[in-house]
């Protein structure tokens, strides 16, 4: 067992290290956002899968109980090959600590859950007090396309409110200032972020790094998943209305608030606007496929750390 429990740890800390570090550092995510944000995930779940499994081991060697329930479908060669009555006094430390972390992360994933879920019913009772009725037209016109809710603001601005079904709303200084193809291009924006579901990796994102602050992998997978969704988002709008109407819509909505100077801070919307007027070349087929290929794999190491003394002791 403490061959496991020290080849677990390794696969770990490789990926929440080295991995990260190489991530980072990488300019590819900025032509494949898409591939990047599941290279993302396929790192957190390997780390949380290397956990999951040190912490049902440690209990296991510790608790006779554990150690009964897992073990009970399995023959005897099975438990015998993890050894897991010579585990060393320090285990118990090991699934203390483990399981504390545990539970922290499903109470932290519970609570951003619950806070996203309030602001979000919250901000659609505001949203229908201060809503008009939809001008002659304009709902039919659009009606196809998925809710619509029209603001009475002479700012420009839309954005997507998540939940079921998703609701894309747009103000009337919006309407007025952006064209046809423009608002196209901002409904295909948040379509894209509704049907690939980004506010739950934006959910999860957040709670492992509100979690788990000190912890480098949880803190740049929340940074890196809000740069990501907005670059793989603006690419679903440029694919549906082109690259030219996509960064006029983003120029369009955001220059009242200055963001786009040299000296706001709100740099990632400026650096996507350049990025859709001078869109990067994709990656070809071949090394796209290798890297989620790759990805994907990993979070089968930790499973086959686990099960294999197991599945030798079958042979």
């Amino acid at each position: 067992m403490i061959l496991v429990l020290s080849l677990l740890a390794a696969v770990a800390a490789t990926a929440a290290v080295p991995g990260v570090r190489m991530l980072t550092r990488a300019a590819w995510p900025e032509r494949e956002p898409n591939t990047a944000l599941w290279v993302w995930q396929c790192l957190v779940a390997t780390v949380l899968l290397c956990c999951l499994a040190a912490l049902l081991l440690s209990a296991a060697a510790v608790f006779d109980t554990v150690r009964v329930h897992l073990f009970a479908p399995a023959p005897e060669p099975v438990a015998a090959a993890y050894d897991l009555t010579a585990a060393p006094p320090w285990t118990a430390v090991v699934v203390l600590l483990l399981t504390g972390g545990a539970a922290w992360t499903v109470a932290m994933l519970a609570r951003e859950l619950y806070e996203g879920r309030r602001r979000r019913l919250a901000r659609r009772a505001q949203l229908r007090r201060r809503a008009p009725e939809l001008p002659a037209g304009l709902g039919a016109e659009r009606a196809e396309r998925g809710p619509l809710l029209v603001l009475e603001d002479e700012y420009p601005d839309a954005w997507l409110l998540a939940g079921t079904p998703p609701q894309l709303v747009v103000t009337t200084g919006a309407l007025r200032r952006l064209t046809g193809r423009q608002l196209d291009s901002v409904l295909a924006h948040e379509l894209g972020h509704a049907r690939a579901r980004h506010d739950w990796l934006l959910h999860l994102s957040a709670a492992l790094s509100f979690g788990f602050p000190a912890v480098p992998l949880f803190a740049h997978f929340h940074e890196q998943t809000h740069r990501l969704v907005e670059l793989a988002a603006d690419d679903t709008a440029s694919r549906r209305c082109g690259h030219r109407d996509a960064a006029l819509a983003l120029i369009e909505l955001n220059a009242h608030r200055g963001v786009l100077s040299c000296a706001s801070p709100g740099r990632l919307l400026a650096h996507r606007v350049r990025r859709l007027l001078d869109p990067p070349p994709r990656l070809e087929a071949v090394p796209r496929s290798a890297t989620t290929v790759l990805a994907s794999l990993a979070p089968l190491v930790p499973l086959l750390i686990t099960f294999g003394p197991g599945l030798a002791a079958l042979r």
